[in-house]
C-alpha cells in the first residue's frame, strides 16, 4: 500500500461519517500520488499527509437569534481553520440548511489547494452555519449575522482568517457581519472580504468568480488550438458566478444557452438574454422560469439540469454533485469537448471518470474547480492588499490582475501535469501544484 492509500484508509476509519470530506480527499491524494510517491521519504519523515489532511483546528458554536415574532431559534455556526503554512486562513461563509462538518471540511481541504494556486499568500479555511437566510426579512437575518459574528470574532482577524461570501452570504449578509465585528473590536480592519465599495470592497469582486472562469477556460481551449469565439456554451446556475460566467462567455464571443436553478433549466437557442436574467434574480430574487414571460421562444424544462442540450462547453456553476457519470456520458455524446468548473466538486468521481476516459481517447479538457473557480478568492485577496495599503484600484487594475492570476493558475497546472508524465491532465496538474507549495512551506515550518 501506497503511502496515500494508508493515509486515506487512516482518514476512512476515523471520519466514516463525513462523506464529502473523505471523497475530497480520496480525490486529491490519488491525484497528487505521482509527486508523493517521487518525495515519499521525505514526506513520511515529516508526518506531511497525515498533517495535511487533518484542519488546525475547527471552531464549534451554537447561534441564538429571535425571528420577526419574538420566538428564539438556535443554529450551528462553524470555521473549519484548515491550513496556514502560506498565509492567513482563508475561504468563505455559507449559510445553507445542508452546512454541517463534513461539507465545511471538503470546502477548506480544496480551498488550501486552490489559494495556493494563485500564487497569493493565502491559507485556507471555510465555515458557515445551517441557517437558512431565504425567506428572512432583512431584520432577521441582520440579528443572525450579529450573533454568528459575535462567537466567530473571536477567531478571526486580517493577519489570522478572512472570511468571505459564498452560497447564502452575499453583500447583505457581509455587512451585518462586519458592521458587528467593527462594533464589537472597535476595529476598522480588512477582516472580510466582498464588502460594500464604500467601507474597503474592491471593484470586480462580483464579477471576479465567473470572469476567471471564463478567463481560464478560454486559455485551456487556446492552448487546444481553438478559440471560444463562435462555441455554444451551457451554464447552470443563474447566480453570481453564473450571471458573469455568461457575461463574459458573451463578451468573447460564444453563445450561452441555459442557465437554470434548484427548480429547473431554460433553454433559449437564440443565446440567453442576461439582462432578463438580472432583473428576475437582482430585481426582486424571482425563479428562472420567469425568463419565458419576457423571451417567449424560450423553452423552461421544469426538475430538470441542462447536460442534455447540445454544447461545445460547459461550464457548471451552480453546486456540489451537480453532474453525475451519466450527465457527463450524455454531455459528450452530445458533443461537449470542455469542462470547466465554476462551483465547487459539482461533477462527481463517476463523471470525472467519464472526463478523464474521453481526455485519453479523444483529448477533451477539464478544469476542476480549484482553479477554475479560484478567481474569487484571488480577488478577495487583493481586496486584502488594497484594504492593508488604504487604497482603492481601478475596475481594470483589479480585472488585468484577475486575468494574469488566471493564466498563471493554467499554465502551472499544465507544467506540473507535462512534469509527472500527465499532459492534458489538469486534475493531476493543478492538485500537484497547489500541493508543492503547500508541502515546502509545512516542510520548512517544522512539526507545527
Amino acid at each position: 500500500m501506497s503511502y496515500s492509500e494508508e493515509v486515506y484508509a487512516s482518514l476512512a476509519a476515523k471520519h466514516a461519517g463525513e462523506p464529502e470530506f473523505l471523497e475530497a480527499a480520496k480525490r486529491v491524494l490519488k491525484s497528487i500520488a505521482p509527486a508523493v510517491d517521487a518525495n515519499e521519504e521525505l514526506y513520511r519523515k515529516n508526518g506531511l499527509l497525515e498533517r495535511l489532511t487533518e484542519p488546525e483546528r475547527i471552531i464549534t458554536f451554537r447561534v441564538p437569534w429571535q425571528d420577526d415574532s419574538g420566538k428564539i431559534h438556535v443554529n450551528l455556526g462553524y470555521r473549519v481553520q484548515f491550513n496556514s503554512a502560506i498565509g492567513p486562513y482563508k475561504g468563505g461563509l455559507r449559510f445553507h440548511p445542508s452546512v454541517n462538518q463534513s461539507i465545511l471540511k471538503f470546502l477548506g481541504f480544496e480551498q488550501v489547494f486552490k489559494n495556493s494556486l494563485t500564487g497569493l499568500p493565502i491559507g485556507g479555511g471555510k465555515g458557515g452555519s445551517d441557517f437558512d437566510p431565504k425567506g428572512k426579512s432583512d431584520a432577521e437575518v441582520m440579528r443572525f449575522c450579529q450573533s454568528f459574528m459575535t462567537e466567530l470574532y473571536k477567531y478571526i482577524g486580517p493577519d489570522q482568517d478572512v472570511p468571505a461570501g459564498d452560497i447564502g452570504v452575499g453583500g447583505r449578509e457581509i455587512g451585518y457581519l462586519y458592521g458587528q465585528y467593527k462594533r464589537i473590536t472597535g476595529q476598522y480592519q480588512g477582516v472580510l472580504t466582498g464588502k460594500g465599495l464604500s467601507f474597503g470592497g474592491s471593484l470586480a469582486r462580483p464579477e471576479a468568480t465567473g470572469y476567471g472562469l471564463v478567463y481560464i477556460t478560454e486559455e485551456m481551449v487556446r492552448g487546444a488550438g481553438k478559440e471560444l469565439a463562435g462555441k455554444t456554451v451551457v451554464i447552470s446556475g443563474s447566480g453570481n458566478v453564473a450571471q458573469y460566467a455568461c457575461r463574459k462567455a458573451q463578451e468573447l464571443g460564444a453563445k450561452v444557452v441555459t442557465m437554470s436553478d434548484s427548480n429547473g433549466y431554460i433553454y433559449d437557442p437564440d443565446g440567453i438574454q442576461l439582462d432578463v436574467v438580472l432583473e428576475i434574480k437582482q430585481g426582486h430574487r424571482g425563479r428562472i422560469r420567469e425568463y419565458l414571460e419576457k423571451v417567449p421562444t424560450a423553452q423552461y424544462f421544469e426538475g430538470q439540469k441542462p447536460w442534455g442540450v447540445k454544447c461545445d462547453i460547459a461550464l457548471p456553476c451552480a453546486t456540489q454533485n451537480e453532474i453525475s457519470g451519466k450527465d457527463a456520458k450524455t454531455l459528450i455524446e452530445h458533443g461537449c469537448w470542455c469542462v470547466a468548473e465554476g462551483a465547487n466538486m459539482p461533477s462527481d468521481a463517476d463523471a470525472v471518470d467519464a472526463y478523464e476516459a474521453a481526455r485519453v481517447s479523444s483529448g477533451f479538457l477539464y478544469m476542476p474547480g480549484k482553479a477554475a473557480n479560484a478567481g474569487g478568492v484571488a480577488v478577495s485577496a487583493l481586496e486584502m492588499s488594497q484594504n492593508s495599503e488604504r487604497l482603492s484600484w481601478t475596475f481594470e487594475e483589479v480585472d488585468g490582475k484577475l486575468k494574469e492570476i488566471m493564466r498563471g493558475i493554467y499554465l502551472k497546472s499544465s507544467e506540473a501535469a507535462e512534469r509527472y508524465g500527465c499532459p492534458g491532465d489538469f486534475v493531476v496538474g493543478a492538485n500537484i501544484a497547489g500541493f508543492e507549495k503547500v508541502a515546502e512551506a509545512m516542510i520548512a515550518q517544522g512539526l507545527v
